[in-house]
């Protein structure tokens, strides 16, 4: 078995080793939770997230998604009432039925004057951030026979015929000792409906062609710096197998192992940022 089968079977090795840790670890989340009905005033409302203030002048969040049944338009000041279930983390729901009732008298509970929390204010920038059609981001690691330092960007565009399919095509620069890369992967990531789409984290698989294109050189021995060229220029069309973690902050981690892939790298782990 040469270097490069041994990296790609490891990386494959690897790669279910994780899928399956996140399965097991999810799972619970996926669980079906007890509904909870809340009643209180709309303090701020958007495509993906409702926040309501109670008679107690307490604050609830809630997170709503494709599943949820809710009226075209959620003022604030408008008195609702909210069936959810828990969510993944303390003073989060998931709201599966939004209703409205009568409207709210006048300072019934303050909300003309009151001012939604920082924090519960933070935790709704990052769920519509989550949430964008578009989304820019960049990355970098390092890849595995040949060694190379990584770089790269992406776009994020979705979701397209299910809301959990997503197309995002990166560029990575990738330099070593000896080898320069440039490689276009047109990927195509499926989110695992083990979370909401926007929970604090959830994972992916994916998979896409690679385009990769190699130059081999290396520098003088004589300490002047400069690069003698082989012209050793090559490319090859490689498939790449995906699975990661994203958390709603914006950072992600990665493994890409790639299939047909001589010369480019078997194996890229990857870390990132989507704004």
């Amino acid at each position: 078995m040469n270097i490069a089968q041994y990296y790609s079977r490891t990386g494959t090795f690897m790669l279910g080793v994780a899928l399956m840790t996140a399965l097991v670890v999810a799972a619970p989340c996926a669980m079906a939770q007890d509904e909870v009905t809340t009643t209180g005033t709309v303090a701020s409302s958007s495509r993906s997230t409702l926040t309501i203030r109670n008679s107690s002048g307490n604050y609830q969040l809630f997170l709503i998604d494709t599943g949820t049944r809710r009226p075209a338009q959620l003022t604030p000041g408008t008195a609702v009432r909210v069936i959810s279930t828990a969510g993944d983390e303390p003073g989060v729901r998931y709201a599966s039925q939004i209703t409205v009732g009568d409207a709210a008298a006048p300072n019934q509970t303050g909300t003309d004057n009151a001012v939604v929390p920082q924090e519960v204010r933070r935790l709704e920038q990052q769920i519509e951030r989550q949430a964008r059609r578009l989304q820019l981001g960049v990355r970098a690691g390092f890849a595995l026979d040949p060694e190379l330092v990584l770089i790269g960007a992406q776009v994020q565009v979705g979701p397209f015929f299910s809301p959990n399919v997503f197309f995002r095509p990166n560029i990575e620069f990738g330099f070593g000792e000896v080898t320069t890369l440039f490689a276009l992967n047109p990927d195509v990531i499926y989110q695992l409906p083990l979370t909401s789409r926007s929970a604090r984290w959830n994972t992916y698989v994916g998979a896409g062609p690679g385009f990769n294109f190699t130059q081999v050189s290396f520098k003088r021995p004589d300490g002047s710096g400069k690069r003698i060229d082989f012209g050793e220029f090559s490319g090859d069309v490689a498939l790449n197998i995906i699975g990661g973690v994203r958390y709603r902050s914006g950072m992600f981690a990665e493994m890409r192992t790639s299939i047909y892939s001589n010369p480019s790298p078997t194996l890229r782990l990857v870390l990132g940022y989507s704004f």
